[in-house]
């Protein structure tokens, strides 16, 4: 999964559509809610009623994909009807329907980031290493 500490936000999808979402607890009860919001990391859900924050649940979705499975943790509600929740686990098959289905709705953001790492890398010179590292410090005191 990924790690809660990542250095930036993965992108984000709007549903147009709101998928039907459904919640199953350990003890077997489920709660229906529509999906409002998804990235790699987690989701927006609305629903009749939020949940209690930290709990637990297995979350099933579809995606133009496929269906997708994985256990979720849910976060503090934002309203009285919608509630954020992060992945706790995810099979790697669901992590691949859940990669395209974000992917499909953001190939720009992916190459607008990709085109502004190689202009950085472009410009920028590499130090030196090793020896010549040590030798080009002793001749001009780096």
């Amino acid at each position: 999964m990924p790690s809660p500490n990542a250095p930036w936000r993965f992108p984000r999808v709007h549903l147009t559509d709101a998928a039907t979402a459904i919640l199953r607890a350990p003890d077997g009860q489920q709660q229906r809610g529509r999906l409002e919001v998804v990235s790699l990391s987690g989701g927006l859900l609305n629903m009749s009623s939020t949940l209690a924050q930290g709990s637990r649940f297995k979350l099933m979705f579809m995606t133009q994909t496929g269906p997708v499975l994985g256990g979720v943790e849910m976060l503090p509600p934002v309203s009285s009807d919608r509630q954020p929740f992060r992945f706790t686990d995810l099979e790697k098959s669901d992590q691949y329907r859940l990669r395209d289905t974000v992917q499909s709705f953001t190939p720009v953001v992916q190459d607008a980031w990709i085109e502004k790492y190689r202009s950085a890398t472009i410009n920028r010179k590499p130090e030196p290493r090793g020896f010549f590292r040590s030798l080009l410090r002793s001749f001009f005191s780096i």
